[in-house]
């Protein structure tokens, strides 16, 4: 028989054997040791160097339950940068900005009022999935005010590496995120708006808008809309 001195070395040992379960592994990999989001200096000095600092971003709670930080994507001295939401189900999971359905819908109208994909930044102005899950669904769910916020300073940092001419604001969270305010889309659509700092905002649909709605005839207009939005962003482009 085993004496309980024994048993007690024993069980000792078996814990410090045990593998560590994979969740764990997982939550190592995803914030290096010794570096703290909150604190960490930021000297990113270029678009690429800025993706990769993002990458263990926890300025807000989003980060927990997301795949991956989603950052945004385009030539570094791109003259106009278009700014989402936030990464959806597809964008989450493959750490690319629009390339889920709205982004297909958004890839076609640019290609119809002939903007180059390659040569404009996309990105949005929150940079992680936020979703509600629903059995093995998961559904998009608004990032509120604070989490807008605490995500605009990524987006601010975009802005001040890639200095654009223009910047398009796609849906409300957008544009509040762009103008630091709560903007009425429908009544401000097509608009203009310079900030202080010089920078033109044009105010636009998130494209998503037109995939919920359910009417053919109704849809078409609504693409047919976000089109001419689009021709609009390419002359002022040119401008």
């Amino acid at each position: 028989m085993i004496a309980e001195a024994d048993r007690t070395v024993l069980a000792m040992i078996a814990r410090m054997t045990t593998p560590t379960p994979h969740h764990a592994k997982v939550q190592a990999r995803r914030l290096p040791a010794g570096k703290s989001p909150e604190t960490t200096e930021i000297d990113a000095r270029t678009i690429p160097e800025l993706r990769e600092t993002a990458k263990i971003c926890r300025r807000c709670p989003l980060w927990h339950d997301a795949t991956q930080t989603v950052f945004g994507e385009g030539p570094d001295k791109a003259k106009v940068i278009f700014v989402g939401e936030q990464p959806g189900d597809q964008e989450d999971l493959a750490g690319k900005p629009f390339v889920g359905p709205a982004g297909k819908v958004f890839d076609a109208i640019l290609d119809d009022a002939g903007v180059d994909r390659l040569k404009v930044y996309v990105t949005n102005a929150v940079k992680h999935f936020k979703f509600e899950p629903r059995g093995k669904r998961r559904i998009h769910s608004k990032p509120n005010a604070g989490e807008v916020q605490a995500c605009r300073w990524w987006l601010d940092k975009e802005l001040d590496l890639i200095k654009p001419n223009l910047a398009v604001a796609l849906g409300a969270t957008a544009a509040q995120s762009l103008l630091g305010k709560v903007v009425p889309i429908m009544k401000m659509r097509g608009a203009v708006v310079e900030r202080d700092d010089g920078l033109r905002v044009f105010v636009t649909i998130h494209p998503s808008f037109i995939l919920r709605i359910r009417e053919p005839a109704d849809k078409q207009a609504e693409r047919e809309r976000f089109l001419q939005d689009m021709k609009a962003v390419k002359k002022l482009m040119a401008a």
